[in-house]
């Protein structure tokens, strides 16, 4: 969310900015936010000089009182009287004012990172570096369920059964396969510094709307029935929430945390014959990282942190890509996004297993996270990256480590969280 101030002053840029990200139908609200934030500060301030009037009034009637004169005494009282209908008036005005012009800021996007390359969607956005050989095998690499079934690894059907599509059972080597990823990439990240944390799984509404958009929340979010209580999409929701009508002392910063969760997404809209299996689910498991800093260490902290998975994967000899999502590509609240990539071998391929954001202080100003600085309060920056997230990591593990015999090899980075095996093999 932007500083009502900046776009008061800065219009343009703001329209600006809206057009780079091709959303042209918000330009009309920059206008319309602007005359009612004119409108509010207006009744504010006849507001404040009616309240003054009553006090001032309100002595005078105690003196004229005190003079015996009654009758003009009265006419001061109907003189408040009056302004007090009037104060009521403008405060039943002011509710609404302040609803529209938060509904509008919440919906206009925040200002991106002048590096940003301008595009509209996804297919536009651009390759920064490649990390690793991608290597297409002289045999050919099944489906990745496909792989799983051979090890007795994955149980679809029973899954549909018991909670429907989008849900999997993962049984035997390619469970423990699953858990060794993630509490590698735990050790991974504590190794780096970062706070190991388990969150709360379930957010309230405040934290929802104070971390991502309406229409993010509307495409992934599961509502409690009868609860004012959302399933977190990803741990970075109740993590960053963590700091919520906070404030936090400018030498304790920055807060590196990593977290572990299981993740719950509707997953709206059509899917694509590559989505099926465990690629595109309702339920999968994750290591997250997040980032509260200082406004001007934020850049710095998106470059470690996009590495940071960059060099989990290659440790595990997977090959990746980084790609600078573009500005039609960028959720409202981003100032900057990176994707990584892994190599598909058997699509020929990269795909997307994890993403690295910079939001500026948009989450900070929503939540309200400040920082008592040596010159005053301001907002704190927050980062977020995947580190890791099974299943689909699963997938490019699996394509990457598959030999021509079937098995499978252990990175040796995983080996001791697989009881030291360094290779899997079909039905054993």
């Amino acid at each position: 969310m932007l500083d009502i101030k900046f776009l008061r002053e800065n219009p343009e840029t703001v329209k600006q900015n809206i057009r780079n990200k091709f959303q042209d139908e918000k330009l009309p609200l920059v206008d319309e936010v602007i005359e009612l934030d004119e409108k509010r500060r207006t009744m504010q301030q006849e507001a404040d000089d009616l309240r003054n009037r009553k006090n001032v009034l309100s002595k005078q009637i105690g003196g004229l009182m005190k003079e015996g004169k009654k009758e003009e005494a009265e006419n001061v009282k109907a003189e408040v009287a009056k302004d007090a209908a009037r104060l009521a008036e403008l405060e039943a005005q002011e509710g609404p004012v302040n609803d529209r012009i938060r509904e509008i800021m919440y919906v206009i996007p925040n200002i991106i990172d002048p590096s940003v390359p301008i595009g509209r969607d996804d297919s536009e956005n651009v390759e920064v570096t490649k990390y690793g050989e991608p290597l297409v095998p002289d045999f050919e690499i099944p489906y990745h369920t496909e792989i799983m079934e051979k090890f007795n690894g994955i149980d679809l059907d029973a899954a549909g059964r018991v909670a429907g599509n989008g849900f999997y059972y993962l049984m035997g080597d390619i469970a423990r396969l699953h858990s060794a990823v993630i509490s590698y990439a735990r050790d991974f990240m504590i190794d780096r510094g970062f706070t190991y944390c388990v969150p709360p799984f379930m957010i309230r509404s405040n934290v929802v709307t104070g971390v991502m958009s309406f229409a993010e929340m509307d495409a992934m979010m599961y509502k409690i029935e009868g609860e004012d209580l959302f399933l977190i999409g990803t741990s970075e929701h109740s993590m960053i929430g963590k700091f919520i009508d906070q404030i936090l002392d400018e030498e304790s910063l920055p807060r590196t945390l990593t977290s572990y969760s299981p993740c719950f997404r509707k997953e709206k809209g059509a899917h694509g014959i590559e989505e099926r299996g465990v690629y595109r689910i309702h339920q999968f498991e994750k290591q997250e990282m997040i980032v509260v800093c200082r406004p001007e260490e934020s850049p710095m902290w998106f470059d470690r942190l996009w590495q940071n998975t960059v060099d989990l994967f290659r440790s595990m000899d997977i090959p990746v890509r980084t790609l600078e999502c573009c500005s039609g590509d960028l959720a409202d609240l981003k100032v900057k996004s990176f994707d990584v990539e892994a190599w598909s071998p058997r699509q020929k391929k990269y795909f997307e297993v994890g993403s690295c954001s910079n939001l500026g202080d948009a989450q900070a100003r929503r939540l309200r996270i400040r920082v008592n600085g040596k010159d005053g309060k301001y907002f704190a920056h927050t980062l977020n990256n995947t580190v890791v997230a099974p299943p689909r990591m699963l997938i490019a593990f699996l394509e990457n480590n598959l030999c021509e015999d079937g098995s499978v090899k252990i990175p040796e980075v995983l080996r001791p969280y697989m009881g030291g095996k360094d290779r899997l093999i079909p039905g054993v």
